[in-house]
């Protein structure tokens, strides 16, 4: 489906939950509005960390470093970056789509992927804390597998 057939959609959906409900359409309004505005300190710098990135690094420099022909160096990068990196995954799966866009491998973006969102070197503390050192680093160990074994799958299969 394109852009303008979700907006189209949704903005339907919108009119039609107006004149099904007015007071409560505008009590969801209010309640997404305020939701927004808490998540605009989190998305705004991950946002400018994604246009800086892409416009400091060339085309040719992703292609190097995570391009197809970069290999298993190349996923063993994005895997790196992506254990240590921390952002939520509404910011790193079009993240993973611009890369794909400026010439990195689908491999090496499925070891940053899977890596970030499932190895927590940045939240291992938090983790240790909660839930105790044995249980942390055993999920971690466990998450560092399954995103080496899903990159291996994808290179093979891609």
């Amino acid at each position: 489906m394109s852009d303008y057939a979700l907006y189209f959609l949704a903005i339907g959906a919108l009119i039609f939950s107006y004149y099904k409900d007015r007071a409560k359409t505008l009590k969801a309004l209010k309640v997404s509005y305020k939701s927004i505005m808490k998540l605009m300190p989190a998305i705004l710098p991950m946002m400018f960390f994604i246009g800086i990135s892409l416009s400091v690094l060339s085309e040719e420099l992703i292609s190097q470093l995570l391009g197809a022909g970069s290999g298993i160096v190349g996923m063993l990068i994005a895997f790196v970056v992506g254990a240590l990196a921390f952002m939520p995954s509404f910011v790193a799966f079009p993240l993973g789509a611009n890369l794909l866009e400026h010439g990195a491998g689908y491999p090496q973006i499925a070891a940053f992927v899977s890596s970030l969102m499932g190895v927590g070197v940045a939240s291992l503390g938090v983790e240790m804390k909660y839930f105790g050192k044995r249980a942390a680093f055993l999920r971690n160990a466990v998450s560092v597998l399954a995103s080496i074994c899903f990159a291996m799958i994808i290179w093979r299969v891609m």
